[in-house]
């Protein structure tokens, strides 16, 4: 029997890889197709053609920024030669999970855009970075906190539409309570912590919360304190998501206030990265989180 394959094995390992939800399940297939249609030497204008499509849809396709169909999937590997029935159930298979929706759709109403990529690769990552300058991460907020930054952000809203984004951020984290869950490393400047969003309840029950999550062992948290310097190279709030997939590259995130970044670019990725371990080399160390915070807390009794 002939050996399987790179990806060949991936596609099989990837059916039952259990960070494999649907954004990164897209994201793996297109890079697959597009490996497939490079073999053969095939143009994506070609390409686009055999699917009654265009150079752009193929594009969309290999970049996993859209759904998959059979009928499309189906068409592309008889054109890149890929005959036998096992495999080509594998990637027919792979397509259709890779078109189901997240458990984030429920929360299209209430959610931009472009977020649902980000829950997507949250849900898949291996490890994420990530620095905050003016907020506590979503990822780490108390639920008084998470609806102070809500209604600061929106000011207009409904308290259904509110409660409706606090939901969806809350049920974000569980991401990080699964058996399979990602690994997180935040470091929060100080300045988040010492604005008083919300009120002293809120923010009591915010610091009470870091200090218990500092103590999962997926979670470590840093503090970057008023003293030193040099903190404004990153340029604001960044987040960086690592993956096992080897198919997959790590990926920054850069959040804006009406839009959203993504970098996959080599270079990009290891800029940030290096601002990443810098801010993570200078800030205190995570053994000092939890007598940092709780002298923030001893600040808010004698505010």
């Amino acid at each position: 029997m002939a050996a399987q394959s790179e990806d060949e094995m991936s596609v099989g390992r990837l059916l039952e890889h259990p960070r494999g939800g649907p954004t990164i399940l897209r994201i793996v297939l297109g890079t697959q197709l597009r490996r497939l249609r490079e073999q053969c030497g095939i143009t994506r204008e070609a390409a686009g053609d055999a699917i009654r499509g265009s150079h752009a849809k193929i594009s969309r396709l290999e970049l996993g920024r859209v759904g998959f169909k059979d009928r499309d999937v189906s068409d592309l590997l008889t054109l890149y030669g890929v005959s036998d029935p096992e495999r080509r159930d594998e990637y027919l298979e792979l397509a259709r999970q890779a078109s189901t929706a997240g458990w984030w759709q429920k929360y299209s109403d209430v959610m931009s855009p472009w977020f649902d990529r980000l829950l997507g690769l949250e849900e898949a990552a291996s490890v994420i970075r990530m620095y905050e300058v003016q907020f506590v991460p979503g990822l780490l907020q108390a639920p008084g906190y998470a609806r102070a930054v809500v209604r600061l952000g929106h000011p207009r809203a409904s308290e259904e539409e509110i409660e409706r984004r606090v939901s969806l951020r809350l049920e974000r984290q569980a991401a990080l309570r699964k058996e399979h869950g990602p690994r997180l490393w935040a470091v929060i400047d100080e300045a988040a912590l010492q604005r008083p969003l919300g009120g002293k309840e809120v923010m009591r029950e915010q610091i009470e919360h870091l200090i218990k999550v500092s103590e999962e062992p997926n979670i470590t948290v840093q503090i970057a304190p008023f003293q030193i310097g040099g903190l404004a190279a990153a340029g604001g709030p960044v987040t960086i998501l690592r993956f096992l997939e080897p198919d997959l590259p790590d990926i920054v995130y850069l959040e804006q206030l009406t839009s959203s970044l993504y970098l996959e670019k080599r270079e990009e990725v290891e800029n940030y990265m290096v601002v990443m371990d810098r801010l993570c080399a200078t800030s205190e160390p995570p053994v000092n989180t939890a007598g940092f915070l709780r002298r923030i807390l001893e600040q808010l009794d004698g505010a």
